[in-house]
């Protein structure tokens, strides 16, 4: 295969990409780096479908439980840790697995964006927040329009994240990120995930395991232990059923809206990987084709960069 290099699995939530990257890992006998912007964070587990502590046995996995929830893990802390272990790795001749589908941790390494090196503000962000996610949306449409169309409306930690690098350097955050690619080779996959009934399928049915496994009592405990104003608290499937524990809605409806709200989640991403140049999608559907189709495209990569 040539020197060491990454092989990146994105794609939409509920689409399988912990399954593979575990087989794949164990087949190259590699590591896997989580990219997904709420595994980084302790305690919030099940509702992030963060890998189980079985499966973190069976492949060493890093960047999970790296933060505590009260903190806020940057983007360009991300990359700095992301960056190190893949360096790490290199150095014993190990190509990693970066897996996950928050698109911008994936373009950080991929693309190498440039970040700009602004600590998070405490304060500033109580104020910002006291002033509601719809107003600081629209304050960022007018200061950083480019970054107001990458950011959902409803992404509080983002937009505020924005504006706090606009209020500490004067310059919008989509003018100081500047692209420098790594110079090892990237192998980079995603899941296709099938038609739009089997996604709302597979992410009913994971809406129910996590109910199986305790994810009410998982919301129970952060509530108890950081208190109900927690933003991680605010974000897809916390918010539905934490509607359900106040007496909102009924467990039904709660499940309902976090099936409808996940599924558009799912759009989003696929809107965003399709964006994305270089990526090989998977249209496999079982581990086997779908590990076998990786390896085609690794050994017809490798054999072209060889010509």
């Amino acid at each position: 295969m040539g020197d060491a290099g990454l092989i990146v699995i994105g794609g939409a939530t509920a689409t399988g990409k912990t399954v593979l990257a575990i087989a794949l890992a164990q087949q190259l006998n590699s590591v896997i780096l989580s990219a997904d912007s709420r595994q980084v964070y302790r305690g919030f587990d099940i509702g992030t479908a963060k890998p189980t502590p079985a499966q973190q046995q069976q492949v060493p996995h890093h960047l999970i439980d790296i933060c505590d929830p009260r903190d806020t893990l940057t983007l360009a802390i991300y990359q700095a840790k992301a960056q190190a272990l893949i360096a790490h790795y290199h150095a014993q001749g190990i190509t990693p697995l970066l897996v996950g589908g928050t698109g911008l941790y994936i373009r950080s390494i991929t693309q190498g964006l440039t970040m700009p090196q602004v600590p998070p503000q405490p304060h500033l962000r109580a104020q910002l927040m006291a002033l509601g996610q719809q107003e600081c949306y629209q304050w960022l449409q007018q200061v950083d329009p480019l970054a107001a169309q990458r950011i959902h409306a409803h992404d509080q930690v983002r937009t505020l994240r924005a504006l706090e690098v606009y209020y500490v350097t004067g310059v919008p955050l989509s003018q100081q990120q500047r692209r420098e690619p790594p110079p090892y080779p990237i192998w980079y996959f995603a899941l296709a995930g099938g038609d739009r009934q089997q996604q709302r399928a597979r992410i009913e049915e994971r809406t129910h395991q996590m109910l199986a496994m305790g994810w009410l009592d998982e919301i129970r405990q952060l509530q108890a232990q950081y208190g109900d104003e927690l933003p991680l608290l605010d974000t897809l499937g916390y918010r539905e059923m934490r509607q359900y524990l106040r007496g909102e809605v009924t467990l039904a409806e709660a499940i309902a809206l976090t099936v409808q709200h996940t599924q558009q989640f799912a759009k989003r991403q696929r809107t965003w990987f399709r964006a994305e140049p270089g990526i090989h999608w998977l249209q496999a559907t079982t581990l086997e084709e779908q590990l076998a189709e990786v390896h085609s495209q690794r050994h017809s990569s490798a054999a072209e960069d060889n010509f």
